[in-house]
């Protein structure tokens, strides 16, 4: 049997956890955040609760294994609570890296830090509650621009114009650097927003583009386009009265102008070419031409990136692996130091930390248990040595000051979220604070021990009558 350690416990880690311990060695899980399931939890869109509550079941199953030990509240990295330095001095025998792709590409563009700006990433862990963003500023306006044309970009529209319990829109504007037969997002999710789209402006935006999409052979027209990627079209359309949905293709951000408040007031955008690829594929080339959009909030969801701040080694597309030049397509779970040029022994990657944005849930837990055999097969080569158990763990991160959140924690808090569910009649109620569940931690736990103090001294009592014990030996126990 051997200790291994899993940092993040989103589904790529998670179902890592799971396969060695179903292989009989000891599993320990460091979560950043309180609660476990990550962008399971917080990433996935608030009303999908049968997706979320299906992968919360597969996550308790998991974390009722004996032998998988939960650390929440414990932030992994060099710049954090605990290094992998630290890490290493617990001595486990092997780590896999599951805390996904925690930053984020930026836009780099003049006047990025202007208020009202925020990446999409963020702007989603706000609206599903992950703390400290569910309790910041990511307030919006009337016009908003959306960069991207994927799922998330789909989501955060539909938060704005459909969800959102403020609802201030007027209009949300999709912004693409291609057109519309790149768009990535399911219909589906198009479903959820279509009568939001407003056909005039859609229709007016494929003849603004017509030309430049025919020089790569692309029929932009109406019809094609709604037998295409855009069904809605075959739908009733926006009336006029609910916020629009509208679409620019064919642009790439140049500048964002703000107001005397320091506000976004205007996007600047780079007019594009559509350019066939040798490939069949399309790209989108940069003109001298530009255009200003009149918005007040900007939303940009164009991709993630690692955190480098975790300490491990950064390659091109990420933390360093390095691919079998005989088979470049099979997936590396062995952290590489380039410096050393050799892998770093008992390091592992899953996940999006491995490769940040690729799949949904179901593609993060084959990683994992991909990785997790991988590791399974490095372990049987190594000797027993003495292990730490997770009392002496915890009792390491206590003593760095850290207010871990156990286990035993999580179903207390478990126990208070489904009361407040109930009182408020809702499907599930998440707190949005990590001050709060601690409060909440400890309040369940007052109150756990009066209870059992109380009916323990009631047994003492009901036994003490019946064996008619003297008051003095009862006050000596």
């Amino acid at each position: 049997m051997k200790n291994v350690f899993v940092v993040g416990a989103g589904p790529a880690g998670l179902f890592a956890a799971q396969k060695i311990a179903q292989a009989g060695h000891q599993v320990f899980v460091f979560n950043r955040d309180i609660k476990p399931g990550g962008l399971a939890e917080y990433g996935i869109y608030p009303l999908k609760e049968k997706m979320k509550g299906g992968l919360r079941r597969q996550f308790a199953k998991v974390l009722a294994l004996g032998n998988v030990h939960y650390f929440g509240n414990v932030k992994v990295g060099a710049a954090y609570d605990v290094t992998l330095d630290d890490l290493a001095r617990m001595a486990p025998s092997a780590i896999v890296f599951a805390c996904g792709a925690q930053g984020y590409n930026r836009l780099s563009l003049p006047g990025e830090e202007s208020r009202g700006v925020y990446s999409a990433k963020d702007f989603v862990y706000h609206y599903n509650q992950l703390p400290p963003y569910a309790t910041e500023d990511f307030s919006t306006g009337k016009r908003i621009a959306v960069i991207g044309m994927g799922n998330v970009a789909l989501d955060i529209a539909r938060w704005l114009l459909v969800d959102s319990p403020t609802r201030q829109a007027d209009e949300v504007t999709i912004i693409a650097r291609r057109g519309p037969y790149e768009a990535k997002f399911d219909e589906k999710e198009m479903a959820h927003v279509e009568t939001h789209l407003d056909h005039g402006a859609f229709a007016h935006e494929l003849g603004r583009i017509h030309a430049r999409c025919a020089a790569c052979g692309q029929d932009v027209s109406l019809e094609k386009i709604s037998h295409a990627t855009f069904p809605a079209l075959q739908r009733e359309g926006n009336a006029g009265t609910l916020p629009k949905l509208t679409f620019r293709f064919l642009s790439s951000p140049r500048e964002i102008v703000r107001d005397a408040t320091g506000r976004i007031r205007q996007l600047i955008v780079t007019e594009n070419d559509l350019v066939l690829r040798s490939d069949g594929s399309t790209g989108a080339k940069a003109t001298d031409r530009t255009a200003a959009i009149d918005v007040d909030t900007l939303i940009f969801a164009i991709g993630e990136k690692h955190d480098p701040g975790l300490g491990l080694p950064m390659g091109a597309d990420g933390f360093s692996t390095k691919a079998d030049a005989r088979h470049p397509e099979t997936p590396v779970y062995e952290i590489w130091d380039p410096s050393a040029e050799k892998p770093i022994e008992s390091f592992y990657v899953a996940g999006w930390a491995r490769r940040a944005s690729t799949g949904l849930a179901g593609i993060a837990r084959h990683d994992g248990e991909n990785a997790a055999a991988r590791i399974i097969q490095y372990l049987d080569t190594l000797p027993d040595k003495p292990l730490l158990c997770a009392d002496e763990v915890q009792a390491i991160l206590e003593g760095k000051g850290i207010t871990v959140v156990n286990k035993d924690d999580l179903l207390l808090l478990d126990t208070a979220a489904e009361r407040e569910a109930q009182r408020r009649n809702l499907p599930y109620f998440k707190y949005s604070s990590n001050p709060g569940m601690l409060n909440v931690i400890a309040e369940e736990k007052r109150t756990l021990a009066a209870t059992q103090s109380s009916a323990g001294w009631n047994r003492l009592a009901g036994h003490s009558a019946e064996a008619e014990i003297p008051e003095p030996a009862l006050s000596s126990r």
